[in-house]
C-alpha cells in the first residue's frame, strides 16, 4: 500500500508530475532515468533522515573512537557503487541521443527574431512559421503556442532535425519528444525524433533571445 501511494504521488510515469507524456522512444527512455534517479535519491534521503535521528536520540558516546579504517571503508564503497548505479543508465541515454539513422526524412530549422524557418527537401517544400496573434486566436487555441503554418510530418518515421540560426542563439525544444538542441549562427546541429503517436506537439525556443523571445513556439504535427 504504502510503495504504490510513493509511486502514484513521486514516479513520473505514475503521477506525471512536472512531466509530460511522451512522444518519443528518447523521451520515454528519460522518464524511465527520472523514475531510475529519483529512487536512489529517495533511498539516499531516508537512510540520512533515519542515521541523524538515531544519532541525536542515542545516549551513547564515541568520544574515544580515534580512527575505524573499516567504517571508513564501507561509506567510501557503498556511494561508489550508487554513483556507478546512477551513471550507467545515464551513458546510455547519452549515446541514444546521439544516434542517427541513415533513413527517414531531414527537417531543417532556422531561427530567426523573432520566428522559424523550416526545409523538407524531401518535399521540396519550405516555409515560415509565425505565432498565431492573441487577435486571431479562435476558440481551442493555445495562447501563446499556436502558429500559422505547422510542421506536418509523418509518425513511426525517423526525422533526422537539424537546427541553426540566422542571427543570434536560440533554441529548439519540444519537452513531449525530449528534443532540445541549441540553434548557434554558422553551426548545425541535428538530433533523431522518432514519434510514436499522430498528433499536435508543442515547443518554444528555450533560449533567451531577445525582446521577443516568447513568441516564437514550435509546432509539429505527426500524421499518418
Amino acid at each position: 500500500m504504502l510503495s504504490s501511494f510513493f509511486s502514484l504521488l513521486i514516479l513520473s510515469i505514475f503521477g506525471q508530475i512536472n512531466l509530460m507524456d511522451p512522444a518519443t522512444p528518447i523521451q520515454e527512455e528519460m522518464m524511465l532515468f527520472h523514475d531510475h534517479a529519483l529512487v536512489l535519491l529517495i533511498g539516499i534521503f531516508m537512510f540520512v533522515v533515519i542515521l541523524g535521528m538515531n544519532l541525536v536520540l542515542n545516549k551513547l558516546s564515541s568520544r574515544t573512537m580515534l580512527e575505524a579504517q573499516q567504517l571508513e571503508t564501507i561509506w567510501t564503497i557503498i556511494p561508489a557503487l550508487l554513483l556507478i548505479w546512477l551513471a550507467l543508465p545515464s551513458l546510455r541515454l547519452l549515446y541514444l541521443l546521439d544516434e542517427q539513422p541513415s533513413d527517414g526524412l531531414v527537417l531543417k530549422s532556422t531561427a530567426h527574431q523573432w520566428y522559424w524557418s523550416y526545409e523538407l527537401p524531401l518535399f521540396n517544400n519550405s516555409f515560415d512559421s509565425y505565432m498565431v496573434p492573441l487577435s486571431d486566436l479562435t476558440d481551442g487555441m493555445y495562447r501563446l503556442l499556436e502558429v500559422d503554418n505547422r510542421v506536418t510530418i509523418p509518425f513511426e518515421v525517423n526525422t533526422n532535425i537539424i537546427t541553426t540560426s540566422a542571427d543570434v542563439l536560440h533554441a529548439f525544444a519540444i519537452p513531449s519528444m525530449g528534443l532540445k538542441m541549441d540553434a548557434v549562427p554558422g553551426r548545425l546541429n541535428s538530433m533523431n525524433m522518432f514519434i510514436n503517436l499522430p498528433g499536435v506537439y508543442y515547443g518554444q525556443c528555450s533560449e533567451i533571445c531577445g525582446a521577443n523571445h516568447s513568441f516564437m513556439p514550435i509546432v509539429i504535427e505527426a500524421i499518418n
